[in-house]
């Protein structure tokens, strides 16, 4: 079937200050995505990390199953259709995928503070893996410290505050690899979800799949990207942090291309014991609870495994079940 493509704004982030931030105030603002040239990470740094995560998926069943992810270290390998939405369905998404987190050595302190917290499962089949991701991730911090600066200009509070949230940070990885779908398929690779983060980068795979809904639109949407940019979408907890001033945008990707499609998105998310709660007067209409980063992550990961289902608490996990696949 084919998809109603948009736009995204491309906002070039070598332009003056306040061209970049009147552009992304706009973007943040009406869609919850943007695209970015400019952004200063090297297309070699992308494409190292891209040649990981496809030499990565490419390898046997029986080789990846080796590094499997477990309930007690939320890292390593999930095995394709194992893990479901945050929803009773429990109808599991057509993806494969390998989770990494901040890495903290097992003797820190903040492990014991957080269970969430721990070493990384690199895989030995893989060595130049960890290389390759850690200097993406290390790129992309960078460019989000950025991002976090312009936007809390924009939004008119103290951007060394809002930095320091991120300070030994939840932020994590997933490494993906989407199998393509029949045409006649209606299963989606991830399911109509928001972001449970703060700002997610993506380097967009050229094969697409990517579908968004933005604001007041009734339809889902594809972007297209250019090359060597990266996509930039707000995520909830960003959303509320700006009182609804940002949106974040539900988006799903169902990959119809026939061919293989890879990403690695990057999750910036603030340390486990910060409480997120509006830092400006809310919108109006804007009404929602303020939301303890450490254990809704918890939940997220938690639900994630096919024999759970929300515990109750009444959070928000980002899963959305009343978006009609296309």
């Amino acid at each position: 079937m084919n998809q109603q493509r948009v736009q995204v704004p491309i906002i070039d982030l070598t332009a003056a200050d306040q061209t970049v931030s009147i552009a992304l105030d706009h973007a943040f603002g009406e869609m919850g995505f943007a695209v970015l040239i400019g952004h200063g990470i090297s297309p070699n740094v992308i494409t190292a990390a891209r040649a990981a995560v496809v030499s990565y998926f490419e390898q046997s069943l029986d080789q990846k199953l080796q590094d499997r992810i477990r309930r007690e270290n939320y890292r390593g390998y999930i095995p394709l259709g194992f893990f479901s939405p945050n929803s009773a369905s429990q109808i599991p998404d057509r993806y494969e995928g390998y989770k990494l987190h901040l890495e903290v050595d097992a003797g820190d302190p903040i492990c014991a503070a957080c269970d969430l917290y721990g070493p990384n499962k690199w895989p030995r089949s893989q060595p130049h893996m960890r290389a390759a991701i850690l200097n993406y991730w290390r790129d992309c911090d960078a460019l989000t410290t950025r991002l976090l600066k312009i936007l809390a200009g924009i939004l008119q509070i103290d951007a060394t505050g809002l930095l320091d949230a991120f300070d030994k940070s939840l932020t994590n990885m997933t490494l993906l690899h989407y199998p393509p779908q029949d045409a006649n398929d209606s299963g989606v690779g991830i399911h109509a979800h928001k972001d449970t983060d703060a700002l997610t980068l993506l380097a967009p795979d050229p094969v697409g799949g990517l579908l968004i809904r933005p604001r007041d639109s009734d339809e889902w949407i594809a972007i297209d990207a250019p090359a060597n940019s990266l996509i930039v979408n707000i995520g909830d907890l960003l959303e509320l942090w700006s009182g609804g001033y940002f949106v974040s945008t539900p988006h799903k990707v169902i990959n119809r291309s026939g061919q293989a499609r890879f990403s690695f998105p990057y999750f910036a998310v603030p340390r486990f014991d910060i409480v997120v709660s509006p830092l400006i007067p809310p919108r109006s209409g804007f009404t929602r609870s303020a939301v303890p980063v450490g254990d809704v992550s918890r939940e997220v990961w938690r639900t994630n495994w096919p024999d759970t289902t929300p515990g109750g608490q009444g959070y928000d996990l980002g899963t959305l079940t009343d978006y009609a696949d296309p």
